[in-house]
């Protein structure tokens, strides 16, 4: 779902990938299931679901950089070693946080620019961002507890 900010600040406004109709909702509920008003489908990003976004070069600015939530964003590749070993822990925290944070997936092979962007020299690096900003990185296969304390710090 494509979000705008109304001039109030106290809601957002929702697009319907259904039929592209604009929804207003309450920012304090705009984790619950809202349906869209005019077809009746749900108002659901991919991460409310609590499964990590796949994020490129494109869709970058608009999933993390936009984001009205935290998010941490795996930068890996298919042949990581190190990468798989955290892969499962990124997907468990992103099913547990999914109403405090967001959790992407930045193939670094395929999305050289945004790899270049944000100097990723070696991987897994995990990078946390809030209210558009870059606010920590994580180098190396760490624990999801590790994960979990350093989004901790800006989820709570």
């Amino acid at each position: 779902m494509k979000e705008d900010h109304d001039m109030s600040g106290d809601s957002i406004i929702v697009s319907c990938r259904q039929c592209g109709k604009k929804n207003r909702v309450p920012r304090a509920r705009v984790h619950e299931r809202a349906q869209c008003g005019a077809c009746g489908s749900p108002l659901q990003k991919e991460t409310d679901t609590g499964r990590p976004l796949t994020v490129t070069d494109i869709s970058f600015e608009e999933e993390v950089v936009q984001s009205t939530l935290p998010v941490l964003v795996d930068c890996w590749a298919p042949w990581c070693g190190p990468c798989h070993v955290v892969a499962p822990h990124i997907d468990t925290l992103a099913t547990e946080m999914h109403h405090q944070a967001r959790f992407t997936k930045l193939n670094v092979d395929e999305n050289p620019v945004t790899a270049q962007r944000f100097d990723i020299r070696s991987i897994p690096t995990m990078l946390i961002f809030n209210n558009g900003l870059l606010v920590d990185r994580i180098i190396g296969a760490v624990s999801k507890d590790e994960i979990r304390r350093r989004m901790a710090a800006v989820t709570n």
